[in-house]
């Protein structure tokens, strides 16, 4: 089969290869999938160039001395099954599937072999490519609002980076559960941000939300980049903070967006009565249930900011790692 391989760290252009690769085998538990689409996801830049240092050391079953443990990224994928394991009931061939493989990865591919409990039924209102594109960023943007901070209708939403992956998300999923939702984005991204259902949108570029002397119950910082304190300063005193967010390439750091999670937790204790949430996720095809739900009930949608091909995944991961991306990107393999 057609895959995008990786052998060592480093950027998209030199380390991401067109080639062809043995077709995986569903084992017990696991799915086949024909792969239609697949999402980029800045896990798989961070993967791919072993970027932060810190994340080598953390993770040893993906990262290597060299290069990840395995050579095809990408997280989010959305297909046809192909082909089921030994004790799966919830699929047979010819379903269509999204989900998330991990950071194991392989959806850069013709074919990915899944855990069926990663993948969910396609809402039914999606192409292929819409439906890449929700895994990831709409399961951290619905765990993190609903089941971390718990966000009630008439509270105060601040999503900080509104306009990415993750914040399109976050901002239709706070504004579904009846929240007041600001979003922060740039100027080029305001009237996509209000489009989305946020109430009040604030342009970074000439205003400072946490200058601005007003409190939100639940701030989702998704860029990593503002400290603790500017973000504190901006709760309510019984307000929860979020903190997640996958950066741009800088460079090569230590620790990256990684640093703002470490500080949330060496201070949530003597934070309180403020509750400080740094925001891990696994696979769970509970959040893409949900998530198909309000997809389509017509409360939340996917937003893509372009497609490419298989064959320019390099073009794509380099884009999302360089740049500021509107929302997702998406590679489309059939």
């Amino acid at each position: 089969m057609k895959a995008i391989v990786q052998q060592r760290y480093g950027a998209a252009p030199t380390v991401l290869q067109v080639g062809e690769v043995a077709t995986p085998a569903a084992g017990p538990g696991d799915v086949l999938v024909r792969v239609h689409a697949a999402a980029v996801n800045a896990a798989d830049w961070h993967i791919m160039r072993g970027d932060p240092w810190i994340a080598r050391l953390a993770a040893p079953e993906v990262f290597g001395r060299r290069g990840p443990k395995r050579p095809i990224r990408g997280r989010d994928i959305a297909g046809v099954v192909e082909a089921v394991g030994s004790g799966v009931e919830r699929f047979t061939p010819g379903d269509e599937v999204f989900g998330d493989l991990g950071d194991v990865g392989g959806g850069f591919a013709e074919f990915a072999v899944a855990p069926s409990t990663s993948l969910a039924a396609k809402p039914v209102n999606l192409s292929f490519a819409e439906a890449a594109a929700v895994p990831l960023a709409g399961s951290t943007a619905l765990y993190g609002l609903r089941d971390l901070a718990g966000v009630r209708p008439g509270q105060r939403v601040l999503i900080n980076g509104a306009s990415g992956g993750v914040g399109t998300f976050a901002v239709q999923i706070a504004a579904a559960i009846g929240a007041e939702v600001t979003g922060v984005c740039r100027t080029r991204n305001v009237d996509l941000v209000s489009s989305l259902g946020a109430h009040e949108v604030i342009d970074y570029t000439t205003t400072d939300f946490a200058a601005l002397g007003r409190h939100w119950d639940v701030i989702f910082d998704l860029t990593g980049r503002r400290r603790l304190a500017d973000c504190r300063r901006a709760l309510t005193p019984t307000g929860t903070l979020l903190l997640a967010g996958g950066g741009i390439f800088e460079g090569g750091s230590l620790l990256g967006p990684m640093a703002i999670q470490v500080q949330g937790r060496l201070l949530a204790r003597s934070a309180r009565p403020q509750r400080l949430l740094p925001l891990q996720i696994r696979p769970r095809a509970a959040y893409l249930d949900a998530l198909r739900d309000l997809i389509e009930s017509g409360a939340v949608r996917p937003v893509i900011e372009r497609t490419y091909p298989l064959d320019a995944a390099a073009e794509a991961v380099n884009h999302l790692e360089q740049e500021h991306a509107r929302a997702k990107l998406v590679l489309t393999v059939r």
